[in-house]
């Protein structure tokens, strides 16, 4: 008889077990924001193309958006298109899952200058959630250090405190989809995954 080394059998079988548990997302259509940094190289590229179909699927509210990893601003701008006003947040010191580690706030500032209902915040996400316990969003995202301890925690606080959670990468770290569907099961949501530009997991 074969045998398959535990390792590969624990990761066959949290694999069934995700695929229990997340829906996938098919969108009824892709259209591009009239809004988007071109320049940018980003693995969110592509993803700027779904978000009004979310928006709309989801019935999720135009007011408030939060997103906690902004890096060079691509998913920050493709944002800006469908809301009021963007509150960015961001230590803009990189992390090690990010090209760039040194601090790039004054360049992503200048960069964003001219979309006016975006706002950066120079911060980690944990002094942001501790200060604004009371702030209630339509839709946040979580781009951040891509483990599962910090995507879990901002995550929940997220799923807590807006209508709609959207997690980037969750086809590229696996620790990202377990933290997403761990979140999804604390707060009594469904966990959507749109299989694409390295997954972009929705919680609502």
């Amino acid at each position: 008889m074969l045998e398959f080394p535990s390792k590969v059998i624990r990761s066959i079988l949290f694999r069934c077990l995700y695929e229990r548990e997340v829906q996938i997302y098919k969108p009824a259509s892709i259209v591009k924001p009239p809004l988007v940094l071109e320049e940018t190289s980003t693995a969110w590229k592509g993803l700027d193309c779904v978000i009004g179909d979310i928006m709309d699927h989801f019935e999720v509210g135009h007011s408030l958006c939060i997103e906690f990893g902004v890096e060079f601003g691509f998913s920050t701008v493709a944002l800006s298109n469908f809301f009021e006003k963007v509150i960015g947040v961001d230590t803009f010191l990189g992390d090690i899952h990010t090209s760039s580690r040194r601090n790039h706030f004054e360049e992503t500032s200048q960069r964003l200058s001219q979309y006016r209902n975006i706002q950066l915040v120079r911060s980690d996400y944990q002094t942001f959630i501790q200060s604004h316990a009371d702030i209630q969003a339509d839709l946040i995202h979580v781009d951040i250090v891509h483990d599962y301890k910090h995507t879990y925690q901002c995550g929940l606080w997220s799923a807590q405190h807006s209508r709609c959670t959207l997690f980037h990468d969750t086809d590229t770290f696996p620790a990202v989809r377990w933290a997403v569907r761990d979140v999804a099961r604390k707060c009594g949501k469904t966990f959507y995954n749109y299989p694409h530009h390295c997954g972009l997991g929705i919680v609502v």
